[in-house]
């Protein structure tokens, strides 16, 4: 049996009176992308830290490709590379300047160096500028080149903390097919951080769900769809009066609706059928030009989990 990339039991850490981290308990398996969900403040980067091995844990223990975080933390750092807060970039070098060192920082011989600058460049897209200085890049190119820099190794594990925060849509995009690709060439474990629902929904295998300390919730995306998402329908036409509406908020088999202009929206308990809620509303009137079904998304699962930690 595959022993789990990261493994955490009951792990807790405590700042003063703040409890930044409560009992989280883990299990990911390698080769995978997992998304770390939560709001700022629940724990995400604190859990990182724990991770490698640079904060102690106040209770629990946590290994990392099979090292315990509080005995053999720099066994986990060679074996990880990171793209953090500050990506760790020289920016009056130039790119294969930057990669260069960190390969003699890895004691990695000149010829393995030379050769890894370029696989990673060019898969990159960033090889043709190899020889300019970083300092006037755009956000997205030093984003690009910081994961080069995490990646440089061929480490077994990455850790990711919001790395298309900041950048605009195309740079994030074509960073997230890079996350992607990369970790599959390698056979790289992902952990990622991600405020970006869309983004975990379509590059993440498995996701946890963070708040105030506590993991809430931890799955495939499908999984809680299936177990925690309800159907969807939504409905565009005319005429949704207030009578209408009315009814529909009466109906026990809606979960909850939504109004848009010429749209309607409607989240549907357990299996419940569309056809009598259609038929319902032509007899009422309702001009209905289109009808779709679909599911709650990621974010629809995760808007759920913080209100209902609001209340």
């Amino acid at each position: 049996m595959t022993s789990p990339a990261i493994w955490t039991h009951g792990l807790t850490c405590d700042f003063q009176r703040v409890r930044a981290l409560d009992q989280l308990s883990l299990e990911i398996p390698p080769g995978i992308v997992f998304g770390y969900l939560g709001p700022n403040g629940a724990g995400k980067t604190t859990t990182i830290r724990l991770l490698l091995g640079l904060l102690e844990p106040s209770l629990g223990e946590a290994e990392v490709l099979g090292f315990n975080t509080r005995t053999h933390a720099h066994e986990i750092r060679r074996r990880t590379g990171a793209l953090l807060e500050h990506p760790g970039l020289y920016e009056r070098l130039t790119a294969e300047e930057n990669l260069d060192l960190v390969g003699r920082i890895w004691h990695m011989p000149y010829s393995k160096r030379k050769a890894r600058q370029q696989e990673l460049l060019t898969h990159l897209g960033l090889w043709e500028r190899r020889k300019d200085r970083i300092g006037n890049w755009s956000r997205g190119m030093k984003q690009k080149l910081a994961m080069a820099r995490a990646l440089f190794h061929r480490p077994s594990l990455l850790f990711l903390d919001e790395p298309t925060a900041g950048l605009d849509p195309e740079a994030a995009s074509a960073l997230r097919a890079d996350i992607q690709s990369l970790a599959a060439q390698d056979g790289t474990t992902v952990f990622l951080t991600t405020h970006n629902l869309a983004e975990a929904e379509k590059l993440c295998h498995q996701v946890g769900v963070i708040r105030q300390g506590k993991l809430l919730v931890c799955g495939s995306p499908g999984d809680l769809r299936n177990s925690m998402g309800s159907a969807q329908v939504e409905i565009i036409g005319r005429e949704f009066t207030d009578a209408v509406l009315g009814a529909l908020r009466n109906r026990p088999e809606i979960q909850s609706l939504t109004r848009l202009p010429e749209k309607l929206i409607l989240n549907l308990n357990g299996a419940s059928r569309t056809a009598p809620l259609v038929r319902m509303l032509v007899e009422a009137g309702v001009e209905i030009e289109e009808v779709r079904k679909g599911h709650s998304s990621l974010e629809d699962i995760y808007m759920t989990l913080m209100e209902e930690g609001e209340e």
